[in-house]
């Protein structure tokens, strides 16, 4: 092993000897027994369980679908597989295989070229955001599955202290009258007597729409985003109630949160198949259906689509947010984690698709029902799942069952994205503080105060003007913009400073990848050059493309709300270019080929658990150069040329387990 020096350049280091009983070494002053209770996953599907518990969620229930059908139906696939081949795939295995091999979270895993580590600063920062608001759909959902407890849905009639005189009832309105009158239904689903028509034709609004509105949200009572009033005293109990669950679900690590994975990554599917069966053999489903898949390859020639594809990808996917390298972090140092990658990428997109059949059965029934299109009923986002599809489970029969199956399900689903989404962010700040963070209980305690302060600061979201503030963090904080910005500077990092062909070559020190020889040369072309290329275009285009946001199409933010939005976005995206400039600048010395080689030499240390030794992987057998000679920068030789120059006993000595 060597180290770097900016007086003498590279020097050898003798190589330290695991213990006798095969214990891990002791490095850099680290307690072993310490480190060791950092845990691994303990179960062979731990880790895929809890990739598709992260990344499969509301996303995919309440996004794709109106993509898909928005976007040219079945011809969306065209563009949605390019950019998932292109893009999605490769940083996926990137992220997890960066994790697996330095053993380290989403910020100390880019000691691997430690100028780059503001990528690792720049996710936890959409982290920061992400945990913040993601969690109040969780709360939405509470709220709607507490609600279910009734024999008639409170969404099903006009009949409630919260309605309006605009309130009305689809399916009992009189589609052939001229009259000024309408009828509406009671509570106990009999006809009510004739009430005036609300006298501006504009302001109806359905039953479900004035529950989600007037009731949930209690957004009514609120101007703007300038006045937020109160608080909503029943959506802080379901954000509380949330967030307890959280903690339970991590505060034991990997093995607590491993464990629970197995339920709350699978059963969903179950909920998903059962809700299949019952939409599909509704009246009219077959149309929703038709709307969801129908060609249209016209729709491919627009750049907009693309666009919606590749943020689909990167979304779903959860992409740039340095979950993907925690939870690889915590695997065996030998797993295969690229088939891991691939049963995970069919397992998003599939889940994706199934759910738009789900979907749009129930928005055919509802069109149907009502005797408009399905183009009139189809929404995308929290419109989509809190009130158009609520809306159609209010008329089907036994709809109380239906409903708390339904937002049950959104409660599982959001459940393990929120909880490994949180691990990670507590993952990274560990590992950046091992020493403090990982003796006795304190873990715990992070782990509860970080819990607590992220439900601190969604309670602005929960008071009667807090959907505005929802909407800027959804916009904005974790918009695709950051995602994107992030995800170049990542495929760079690898493919260019670090070396597509040298990562490979770890590849190969964790798991025989010579027989995936194809997979290689696809990983090296799309690191260095498609994915990085891809990353930017849909950025820029994204930045071109920009309109300011407003809620519901009316409500128009004022000029502080969206630099707050922007602000939020800019957080991020200016760790890595900062961070790359104050190393190389401020923070070392020598001439500029000096600092350039030495913030891209690896500084790890593997921390490895079932008798592996630990190691400082990336120096091993480092070519010695003078910092001040003609040989400039040098690098580790790649698995292949160790292994052909020292002998296979060389890497045993390591135990990298190839």
């Amino acid at each position: 092993m060597t180290v770097f020096s900016q007086d003498s350049g590279w020097s050898a280091v003798p190589k330290q000897d695991p213990g006798a009983n095969g214990d891990a070494v002791k490095t850099k002053g680290e307690d072993p027994e310490q480190l060791k209770s950092r845990g691994t996953w303990t179960g062979k599907l731990d880790f895929v369980l809890a990739l598709i518990g992260f990344s499969v969620g509301l996303g995919n229930v309440w996004r794709f679908p109106y993509l898909c059908y928005k976007n040219g139906g079945g011809a969306f696939l065209i563009p949605y597989f390019i950019c998932l081949f292109i893009g999605g795939i490769p940083l996926l295995i990137l992220e997890i295989g960066l994790g697996q091999y330095t053993n380290q979270g989403g910020i100390t895993a880019w000691n691997i070229s430690p100028i780059f580590k503001g990528i690792g600063l720049a996710s936890v920062v959409i982290l920061l955001f992400l945990n913040t608001y993601y969690i109040i759909i969780m709360a939405w959902s509470f709220y709607y599955m507490f609600m279910s407890f009734t024999s008639v849905l409170p969404w099903s009639h006009c009949d409630n202290v919260w309605n309006t005189p605009c309130c009305f009832v689809p399916e009992a309105v009189n589609q052939t009258s001229d009259v000024t009158t309408q009828l509406m239904t009671t509570a106990d689903g009999g006809m009510l007597q004739n009430v005036t028509e609300c006298a501006n034709e504009t302001l109806r609004t359905t039953a479900t729409v004035e529950f989600w509105e007037r009731k949930v949200l209690q957004i009514h009572l609120s101007d703007g985003v300038h006045d937020l009033g109160g608080m909503n005293w029943q959506l802080m109990l379901c954000l509380i109630l949330s967030w307890l669950l959280i903690y339970l679900c991590i505060c034991k690590g990997v093995k607590s949160s491993g464990k629970v994975v197995y339920f709350t990554a699978t059963f969903p599917y179950v909920l998903l198949t059962i809700l299949m069966i019952r939409a599909v053999t509704l009246p009219d489903a077959i149309n929703g259906i038709y709307f969801y898949l129908n060609p249209n390859i016209s729709r491919l020639a627009d750049s907009q689509v693309w666009m919606d594809a590749a943020t689909q990808i990167f979304f779903s996917y959860s992409i740039g947010l340095g979950t993907m390298a925690a939870l690889g972090s915590y695997n065996k140092f030998n797993v295969n984690f690229v088939r891991d990658a691939v049963i995970f990428a069919c397992t998003n997109s599939g889940t994706s698709l199934y759910s738009g059949f789900v979907i749009f059965s129930v928005l055919g029934f509802m069109a149907g029902r009502q005797g408009v299109e399905v183009a009139d009923v189809a929404t995308s986002g929290p419109g989509l799942v809190f009130i158009a599809y609520p809306e159609g489970i209010s008329q089907m029969p036994i709809a109380p069952l239906w409903a708390f199956l339904f937002f049950f399900m959104l409660i599982i689903l959001g459940i393990d994205s929120q909880f490994v989404g949180v691990e990670g962010f507590v993952t990274a700040f560990i590992d950046l503080f091992p020493n403090y963070l990982l003796k006795g209980s304190r873990r715990e305690y992070f782990a509860f105060f970080t819990c607590l302060g992220f439900c601190i600061a969604g309670l602005p979201m929960v008071t009667y003007g807090g959907m505005y503030v929802f909407q800027l963090f959804d916009n904005y904080s974790a918009s695709g913009a950051a995602l994107l910005f992030v995800s170049f500077f990542e495929s760079v990092a690898i493919g260019w400073v670090y070396g597509a062909d040298r990562f490979i070559g770890n590849f190969k020190t964790m798991h025989d990848f010579r027989a995936l020889f194809c997979c290689g040369q696809y990983l090296r072309l799309t690191w260095m050059i498609t994915t990085p290329c891809f990353a930017m275009a849909i950025f820029i285009f994204s930045l071109v493309e920009y309109k300011p946001l407003k809620y519901n199409d009316v409500y128009v933010y004022p000029w502080w709300g969206y630099m707050i939005g922007w602000m939020m976005s800019l957080s991020s995206m200016i760790c890595p270019p900062t961070y790359f400039c104050y190393q190389l600048i401020f923070n070392s010395k020598g001439s500029l080929k000096e600092r350039w080689t030495m913030l891209t030499t690896p500084r790890l240390t593997h921390l490895r658990s079932n008798d592996e030794v630990v190691e400082e992987v990336p120096d091993l057998e480092m070519i010695k150069v003078d910092a001040h000679g003609e040989n400039g920068t040098s690098f580790p030789p790649s698995y292949d040329e160790v292994t052909e120059n020292n002998g296979n006993a060389n890497m045993q000595d390591v135990n990298l387990n190839v």
